[in-house]
């Protein structure tokens, strides 16, 4: 990888890994140290990486790092996302956007990274499962779990009102 597709890198991912690492950790200092840690590492191993496959290696890079962040920190602590943002918006929005974070919130941290990577980010289950160690059956069935959890949520009458 050259420098300039180091640049083209960082132009093309930059936004998109920050989006699933503040989605994930909910803190914004966070968030940008684990994207800053993880362009630095494909700095670092830019001879080895291929420019094709540098997306799936930042992803990858960030989310192992947000895993040793939260085992470091005893586990993850999850903060009201950005209450700032949502006070700015008008209408039924910011409700649907509370109702959303709270469902994910119910979630464990895995299943709540699966379902940002798939439904957010786009990844196939390969690619999930590349980024996240596991086979892409585990991917699936996991997956799988935690949208049967969302819907659960989201479907009832006193969660949603």
């Amino acid at each position: 990888m050259t420098a300039e597709d180091y640049n083209d890198c960082v132009r093309q991912y930059a936004d998109g890994l920050y989006r699933f690492m503040l989605k994930s950790t909910r803190q914004v200092e966070d968030a940008r140290d684990l994207v800053q840690s993880a362009f630095e590492k494909l700095w670092e191993h830019r001879e080895e990486v291929n420019a094709s496959k540098s997306k799936s290696y930042l992803f990858t890079i960030a989310y192992h790092k947000m895993i040793d962040l939260g085992r470091k920190n005893g586990r993850i602590e999850f903060r009201e996302f950005l209450p700032d943002q949502i006070a700015t918006e008008r209408g039924p929005t910011p409700r649907l956007r509370q109702v959303l974070e709270e469902a994910l919130d119910r979630l464990n941290e895995k299943q709540r990274s699966l379902v940002m990577l798939k439904d957010y980010e786009g990844y196939s289950y390969e690619e999930i499962g590349a980024i996240t160690g596991m086979n892409s059956g585990q991917v699936k069935i996991t997956l799988h779990r935690a949208r049967v959890l969302l819907k659960q949520y989201l479907v009832s009458v006193e969660n949603v009102i």
